[in-house]
């Protein structure tokens, strides 16, 4: 859960920039239109519990140390309860209206064991009328293969280093549906190169619909992507959402 890219300052300078969609956010923001608390699991850098703050009361999850600190320093950060914690085993002993996992961050878990737990925190952490909503890529699309240092090179604007040249590369375990996904920035001048690996799984939607079951939790809708069109065999995404069973 403590992979260098989530928890080294060095890497979490470039979250930001190289994570701006917004459709994640506009679609949980609608989601939490109608108030009351939001619980926001590997937060990261807490941009979208740090906007939801103004109008809820929301509590922030992450391990990573670094990603926190960006969060806290953030506008809006002050409004928000910050809690360095492993969603796997988190308790704060309190029932939310909202449960949210975005950016994937529920592909962080590798097992199925480990899947397991982060579906029971969400359970133990909704209110009896509270909804979950989380995304986690489609296997079936195999994002991955564009993850090469060919297909993946770009030039990321940063605001103090300049133009970065950055790219990934990746390797895929048939066996275990593992990637190890490696990312490299070349810093300006010839300083340096950063590379770090990380690691994510890709649950099929079955396995995830059984999890969910078996936590006390039900799908009332299976959106495949974030414009909220709803899942087919193709589609990019796998986004569950749903309430307590």
């Amino acid at each position: 859960m403590t992979d260098p890219i989530y928890n080294n300052p060095d890497f979490v300078q470039f979250y930001d920039i190289e994570n701006q969609s917004r459709t994640d956010f506009d679609y949980c923001t609608s989601l939490a239109r109608h108030g009351g608390s939001v619980l926001d699991l590997g937060c990261g850098t807490g941009q979208l519990a740090a906007e939801l703050s103004d109008r809820h009361s929301v509590t922030g999850v992450d391990p990573a140390s670094a990603m926190l600190d960006v969060a806290r320093r953030r506008t809006g950060g002050r409004k928000v309860d910050w809690v360095e914690a492993d969603a796997r085993t988190v308790r704060l002993e309190r029932r939310f209206d909202l449960v949210l996992l975005t950016g994937h961050a529920f592909q962080v878990f590798l097992t199925e064991e480990d899947q397991r737990a982060v579906l029971r925190t969400i359970a133990e952490h909704l209110a009896p009328s509270g909804r979950f909503i989380f995304d986690t890529r489609n296997p079936a699309v195999e994002t991955w293969l564009e993850w090469t240092p060919q297909r993946s090179e770009r030039m990321v604007a940063h605001p103090s280093l300049g133009t970065v040249k950055a790219w990934n590369d990746v390797e895929h375990d048939a066996a275990t549906g593992v990637v190890t996904c490696s990312t490299f920035y070349e810093i300006p001048g010839g300083r340096s190169v950063l590379g770090a690996e990380s690691k994510i799984a890709f649950p099929e939607k079955e396995d995830l619909a059984g999890m969910l079951d078996e936590a006390g939790l039900l799908a009332e809708q299976w959106l495949g992507d974030w414009d909220g069109e709803p899942y087919v065999a193709t589609s990019p995404e796998i986004i569950p959402i749903g309430r307590l069973r």
